[in-house]
């Protein structure tokens, strides 16, 4: 069995590119399968699709790098060229070993940030749900589960990470002296949204609104943080009442485009807006980053904010590469066995049917009335024989080579001493 993965992330390509193979979770469901009905032989296949990276991993008989990486550049709507360029591949152990890290927060742009592993659990609920994770897929991300929660517990691995949600308030800070001051506008009503709430709310802005196209899923999130709620198309007419604004959805065109900002600008007397788009696809226009009094972020603006105390952390990434490694070593030999799973069935089988002969003969003699002993001790002679049998075959057939490799093999596994 052959285990593949395929990728692109924060480090090997732009922004602007990753947002062509981002998938919202509903979309993964109905890629998965056409993906499947692309190949012949129909591996187990799995999407994982976040705001830093894409990426598929695949289970089967023989290895379909070319075919995958073909499929997905399609998928995006750029060429096999352009997408070899930026993305990764990887085969076996590589890509377990790949799959272990992401779980662990260690391939993250946050080290040891623990969104990642929530985001993998729902990947693998919809691959499992589209009936395209087996046996071997579901095994690595099982144990890639395990081995993210030992990295956990075990090491000190997110004790200095800063998140996303983190770094924008401390950009924010760095803009505006006194943040109790600051009207913030949250676009979007999901976890990573959540997230940056929670960590504004700590510093007791203004006000709080949260803009969402449904408003009941809004309301739900402006309560908690005593905010108010208003419609994704309110925007453009209330933008210049915000000081601040973070965005992530899942759209997949720009929710505020370049003219609204400009407007909104005027409005506000030149007074900065400072803004974070951490959607991808974008979620505000890149050109706003061109307007003298508009502060714009992106996913990959955040990077340098994120990655500090990298010394101080140094020891951990180590004791936690270190579970990694025990963790891909163990997949793999329980890869390697199930490679000989087909022969311990058919194994079992004979020895089953030879057992079953060797019974109902025993107890039709037992039926004609004959001697217990006689008849154990006949029932025990035929399945030796049976056992035997091949072994006696090859020792006597062949030249003299043949005989000299038979003669090793059965001293092997019929005359080994009990340890």
């Amino acid at each position: 069995m052959a285990v593949w993965a395929l990728g692109i992330n924060h480090t090997t390509a732009p922004l602007d590119l990753r947002g062509r193979f981002a998938f919202a979770l509903d979309q993964i469901e109905p890629t998965l399968r056409g993906f499947r009905a692309s190949l012949v032989r129909q591996p187990e296949a799995a999407i994982i699709s976040t705001c830093n990276r894409t990426e598929i991993y695949c289970a089967g008989e023989q290895p379909e790098l070319e075919h995958t990486l073909d499929w997905l550049a399609h998928a995006g709507g750029v060429s096999s060229s352009l997408l070899r360029a930026h993305a990764y591949t990887m085969e076996d152990g590589f890509a377990a070993r790949h799959a272990f890290r992401v779980a662990s927060g260690l391939d993250s742009m946050v080290l040891g940030e623990p969104q990642i592993l929530g985001q993998l659990k729902d990947a693998i609920r919809v691959a499992d749900a589209a009936g395209s994770l087996g046996t071997t897929l579901s095994q690595l991300f099982q144990r890639s589960f395990s081995v993210a929660k030992e990295v956990r517990t075990s090491t000190e691995i997110g004790a200095h990470s800063i998140s996303m949600a983190a770094a924008a308030v401390r950009l924010a800070g760095q803009l505006f002296e006194d943040l109790s001051e600051v009207n913030i506008l949250f676009v979007g009503a999901g976890e990573m949204i959540e997230l940056c709430a929670t960590h504004f709310a700590s510093k007791r802005p203004k006000s709080i609104t949260i803009a969402n196209r449904t408003l009941e899923r809004g309301e739900k999130l402006a309560t908690h943080f005593g905010g108010e709620v208003m419609h994704l198309s309110e925007i453009p007419d209330r933008l210049h009442e915000f000081d601040a604004v973070i965005s992530c959805t899942a759209s997949t065109l720009p929710i505020i485009g370049l003219g609204a900002v400009e407007r909104a600008l005027k409005r506000r007397k030149r007074r900065p807006i400072f803004m974070v788009d951490l959607a991808v696809p974008r979620d505000i226009e890149p050109e706003v980053k061109a307007l003298e009094d508009a502060y714009l972020y992106t996913v990959d603006d955040l990077a340098g904010v994120v990655q500090t105390a990298q010394a101080s952390r140094q020891a951990a990434v180590s004791q936690a590469e270190a579970i990694v490694d025990a963790g891909v070593q163990s997949f793999m030999r329980w890869v390697d066995q199930r490679s000989s799973v087909p022969l311990i069935q058919q194994l079992n089988a004979q020895a089953d049917q030879w057992r079953a002969g060797e019974v109902a003969r025993a107890r039709k003699l037992l039926a004609k009335g004959e001697n217990v002993e006689d008849v154990l001790e006949a029932l025990s002679r035929g399945l030796t024989h049976k056992m035997l049998h091949g072994a006696m075959a090859e020792l006597h057939a062949g030249d003299a080579s043949a005989r000299a490799r038979a003669s090793s093999a059965i001293q092997h596994f019929f005359l080994r001493k009990e340890r």
